[in-house]
């Protein structure tokens, strides 16, 4: 078991929630457990999906029970389904804090032009079409 892998007890509280096969036939050659354990890998890690380790199937498949569980909604519904035995457990408060701190810029700080002062760095081959003034009424131009 990896250091990131799912423990005995998180397990036992994930596998009801899993959704049951459907079909008869041959049974997976994969466990679910050690495919989601590479699906938290990839999402722990921000890894590329080629980049699973083996330990937890071919990439593919890892990859192919994310995506299949994504499209069909099962991700959220186990998500729902988690929240609320976890609320019913007393183990989430749900306080909401709303912040509306507005942070803003001084008038000066909005990139004027300043009186008196020319600009160090004219841009190349532009030509300025008034004369500035400089403090001691001088035409610069």
């Amino acid at each position: 078991m990896g250091r990131g892998d799912l423990t005995n007890e998180q397990w036992a509280k994930l596998e009801p929630l899993l959704p049951k096969g459907k079909k008869s036939g041959r049974p997976p050659k994969h466990p679910k457990r050690q495919l989601i354990n590479g699906i938290r890998f990839r999402v722990r890690t921000g890894a590329q999906w080629r980049d699973v380790p083996d330990r937890y199937g071919p990439w593919q498949t890892v990859y192919g029970l994310f995506r299949r569980w994504q499209r069909d909604g099962t991700w959220k519904q186990m998500l729902a389904r988690l929240q609320a035995q976890a609320d019913a457990d007393g183990l989430i408060t749900w306080d909401v804090s709303v912040d509306s701190t507005v942070a803003r810029a001084h008038q000066h700080a909005a990139g004027a032009r300043k009186k008196g002062l020319i600009s160090v760095n004219p841009r190349a081959g532009s030509t300025p079409n008034r004369t500035i003034t400089g403090s001691a009424g001088r035409g610069v131009g």
